[in-house]
């Protein structure tokens, strides 16, 4: 097991922990908002280690096909975990439709990627993708915040708190599904691309076959 593997395997070891976290079974719940702070401070964290173990794989040249097929895993468990737990934990940022849209757009690229890697090719992640998982970075943590606090005033600065997490979950959708088009347009084009190569490849078997004489 090396570095970058442990550090995605250590991503998915606090999904149980965030979901206690959100329960209502977690002890220290009040007006402080250790609740609260404490689920934020847990999902950053895990999210600094989703770029984390992929840098170390590329830097220490330790890319693994279990590597592979762990890191876009944990990512989609955590990003899941996290939106059911705030459909209940804060219904009024996080509904049930969006969280909905959100999760199947994770499924639905996974599966385009699944079907492309088994067609022989790779479908890159663009920089909407990228966008993306900032915001759902935001949009997460701004939900947990909101759950305690509408706004921080900070001397003469006030952070609105809330009104980042409704806006942020709103865009995170709708970049969610741009990107998820955007996913399927690619994926479309390659898959058409590769349909265009076998044709063209049987034609010129069938071609090469009619031309050689035949043995008697």
């Amino acid at each position: 097991m090396n570095l970058p593997n442990s550090i995605t395997l250590s991503r998915m070891v606090t999904i149980p922990l965030l979901l206690w976290i959100l329960s209502p079974h977690f002890p220290w719940q009040g007006p402080l908002g250790v609740q609260e702070i404490a689920a934020s401070i847990l999902f950053i964290l895990a999210s600094i280690t989703d770029g984390l173990d992929g840098y170390l794989a590329r830097r220490r040249k330790q890319i693994t096909t279990m590597g592979m097929l762990l890191d876009p895993i944990a990512d989609k468990i955590m990003v899941t975990a996290a939106l059911v737990a705030l459909v209940s934990f804060n219904p009024e940022v996080v509904k049930v439709w969006i969280a909905v849209v959100i999760i199947a757009r994770e499924f639905l690229v996974s599966g385009l990627r699944s079907i492309a890697s088994s067609e022989g090719f790779t479908i890159q992640a663009s920089d909407l993708g990228k966008l993306k998982t900032v915001l759902q970075i935001v949009c997460v943590v701004s939900a947990i915040l909101a759950h305690r606090w509408d706004a921080w005033e900070l001397s003469v600065l006030v952070i609105p708190v809330k009104w980042i997490a409704i806006t942020a979950i709103y865009f995170t959708v709708l970049v969610s599904i741009i990107s998820a088009v955007d996913y399927f347009v690619g994926f479309w084009k390659q898959i058409d691309r590769a349909s265009k190569d076998r044709r063209e490849a049987f034609v010129l078997t069938r071609r090469k076959s009619a031309g050689t004489p035949s043995a008697h």
